[in-house]
């Protein structure tokens, strides 16, 4: 399991690469101006990083109880990926229909974008975080 200082190393890394990519690339994409959607992916990624580590250490513990393990397969990553995102999506859809004054209509649309990049990315960019910081075998959840 991942000690706490991790997790927090993990969740504050993955949300300054994606708003790195996220905020021009989705500017450009839906035509807002990237001080606009740079603040809502700012809004979205604080809501994101306090989640992302909450949703991590509830994930880790499901597996570590069912199977006595935190490795992922590939079906737990894409599962993993998945759950994340589609909580996101239902926590953010009203503040994106606020912040650029669209119909929940258009934030929902805008939402499954922004979720279909994140789950994509979340995947990637786990695995890597994966790779380069392997979870501990053994140890009690921090």
């Amino acid at each position: 399991m991942r000690g706490t200082a991790d997790r927090i190393r993990q969740a504050i890394s993955f949300e300054i690469i994606g708003l790195l990519i996220v905020t021009p690339l989705f500017a450009w994409l839906f035509n807002h101006p990237l001080g606009d959607m740079g603040m809502l992916a700012l809004l979205g990624a604080t809501a994101a990083t306090g989640w992302n580590y909450v949703f991590n250490l509830l994930f880790d513990h499901a597996l570590n109880r069912l199977r006595g393990d935190t490795r992922k397969t590939l079906a737990l990553r894409i599962l993993h990926a998945a759950l994340f995102e589609a909580t996101l999506l239902v926590l953010l859809l009203p503040i994106f229909a606020w912040w650029l004054n669209v119909s929940l209509i258009t934030a929902l649309m805008m939402e499954l974008t922004f979720a279909a990049f994140y789950m994509v990315y979340a995947f990637v960019f786990t695995w890597g975080y994966d790779t380069l910081f392997p979870p501990r075998r053994g140890q009690a959840p921090a």
